[in-house]
């Protein structure tokens, strides 16, 4: 049986492959940059999530950054990043993911360093958690 604590860290593993991917993929010229941050919006995501299910709190299934921050905001955390960070990276969850136009809200260094803030946050919290 899978503890809520053995879901968070498999969630942070799956953000860091996530953040890995990004990774790899803003370093190619001819890919989308939507396609790269695609990933850094799910790393961000898992992130959000490992921390909601290491707290056992229960959340629909959702892309939604807001809600997701909502709920651990409801939960009493902090979280390292704000609304407007947040706005700029939602899209990439679902809109800009299936246009071909080319839209870049931030630069790939800003999105980069979003998401390891997050990550690294969700890293730390879940360890605080842990029994």
């Amino acid at each position: 049986m899978t503890t809520s604590l053995d879901e968070a860290r498999r969630f942070l593993s799956l953000a860091a492959d996530d953040l890995a991917a990004f990774r790899a993929l803003a370093a190619l010229p001819h890919i989308r940059p939507a396609i790269a941050f695609f990933h850094a919006q799910q790393a961000i995501e898992k992130s959000l999530k490992a921390v909601l299910f290491a707290r056992g709190e229960e959340f629909r299934k959702t892309h939604d950054l807001y809600e997701l921050a909502d709920r651990l905001a409801k939960a009493g955390f902090t979280l390292p990043c704000d609304a407007d960070e947040l706005a700029q990276i939602n899209p990439y969850a679902v809109e800009f993911r299936y246009g071909d136009e080319i839209i870049q809200i931030m630069s790939r260094e800003e999105m980069d360093a979003i998401t390891m803030r997050m990550l690294s946050w969700a890293e730390t919290t879940v360890g605080r958690l842990q029994p």
